[in-house]
């Protein structure tokens, strides 16, 4: 199982642990990205890891995609 089956209405349901605002599915499905709290959770076979000590924070750049 890789992040391209990460089921839609899986994503439909979760929200950012830090900010619980909607979250999108990064362009290389690897990561969910929270814009406001400006974290990209990572999601490994298959399983977003929701914890903020495992997100990577996002650049200027990012943010304004």
């Amino acid at each position: 199982m890789n992040a391209q089956t990460l089921d839609p209405k899986l994503l439909e349901l979760l929200v950012c642990p830090v900010t619980k605002g909607p979250l999108e599915l990064s362009s290389n499905k690897e990561e969910l990205i929270s814009k406001s709290a400006k974290l990209a959770y990572p999601i490994k076979d298959g399983i977003p890891i929701m914890l903020e000590v495992q997100a990577r924070t996002l650049s200027p750049e990012e943010c304004e995609r």
